[in-house]
């Protein structure tokens, strides 16, 4: 058995990797420093209440969210969704997009990220430009 990330095919939750981000805690499970991968990322985000992922956009990747628990203001363009557990939301390649947690409880989500070995930028910042800075007031 190979402790190697070339041959890693599991990735248990003492090998996936934290990261504090601004808007949540991610927790990394699929990605080229945990697994050999090209077409995939997976992170579990936990977001606490009242804080969110504001308007941005991932110019050379598509999205998959997926929430596990508690209440999302889910953004896709200028539509709206609230989501809960069960609930997903696409996110075409570049299509800007914000995440709000409106619950009372940790808002946890898997957000699935393709591909993963993409051209840069990863993620691009729309919050303070129109309409998307005044969308939600």
């Amino acid at each position: 058995m190979s402790d190697s990330i070339a041959d890693r095919r599991f990735v248990t939750a003492a090998e996936k990797v934290d990261f504090l981000s601004p808007w949540t805690l991610e927790e990394w499970l699929c990605r080229g420093d945990i697994v050999n991968n090209e077409h995939l990322l997976m992170v579990r985000a936990n977001m606490e209440p009242g804080r969110s992922h504001p308007f941005h956009s991932h110019p050379t990747r598509e999205e998959l969210i997926y929430v596990l628990a508690g209440t999302a203001e889910q953004w896709v363009g200028k539509e709206k969704k609230i989501l809960r557990p069960g609930d997903m939301a696409f996110i075409p390649t570049g299509e800007i997009h914000g995440t709000w947690n409106v619950g009372d409880d940790m808002l946890v989500f898997l957000a699935i990220l393709s591909p993963a070995k993409a051209d840069e930028p990863a993620i691009v910042d729309h919050s303070g430009e129109e309409p998307w800075k005044s969308l939600r007031q």
